[in-house]
C-alpha cells in the first residue's frame, strides 16, 4: 500500500469512526413527534458503522500499516464535523445525509485507487461500504421529506 492509499483509507477510517459517534450521538439526544423512529433507524446506522470501522480498520492493518485508533490521530484525519445534540431532528437527518454523501465521495476515491493497484481485496471491502452507505443516504434523504 503507498502512501497516498494509506492516507486515503485512513481518511475514510477517520470520517466513518466520527460519523459513527455523530450517529450514536444523535440516536441519543433525537427528539421530537418522530423520536421513535428516528432514535431506531439511528441505532440501525450507527452499529453499521460500528462494523464499517472495525472493517476498514482490519483492512489497512492487513496491508501493512497501522491504523489510526486515537482520538487526536481522528480529529487530524477527519473530514466529517462533530454532532451537536442541541440540533433539532430535521438538522440532525440532513447533516448525517450530507456526512455519507461525503463518506461516499471518499469512497470511490479509495476505490479508483485501489483498481489502479488491482488489490482485489480492498476492492471487495469498498464496494461493501459503497452499498452500505448508499442504502443509509437514501434512508436518511427519504427521511428529511416529512
Amino acid at each position: 500500500m503507498n502512501d497516498n492509499f494509506y492516507q486515503a483509507f485512513a481518511k475514510l477510517l477517520a470520517d466513518t469512526y466520527t460519523l459513527y459517534l455523530k450517529t450514536q450521538n444523535y440516536h441519543w439526544h433525537v427528539r421530537g413527534p418522530y423520536f421513535k423512529t428516528l432514535h431506531l433507524m439511528f441505532e440501525e446506522q450507527y452499529t453499521q458503522l460500528a462494523m464499517g470501522v472495525d472493517t476498514l480498520a482490519e483492512r489497512i492493518i492487513t496491508l501493512g500499516h497501522t491504523a489510526p485508533a486515537s482520538f487526536s490521530e481522528f480529529s487530524a484525519l477527519r473530514s466529517i464535523k462533530e454532532g451537536d445534540p442541541k440540533k433539532t431532528a430535521e438538522q440532525m437527518l440532513a447533516e448525517l445525509c450530507d456526512d455519507h454523501e461525503l463518506i461516499l465521495k471518499d469512497l470511490y476515491k479509495v476505490l479508483k485507487i485501489a483498481q489502479e493497484h488491482s488489490d482485489e481485496g480492498s476492492i471487495a471491502l469498498l464496494g461493501e461500504r459503497i452499498a452500505e452507505h448508499e442504502k443509509t443516504h437514501w434512508m436518511l434523504r427519504a427521511s428529511k421529506a416529512y
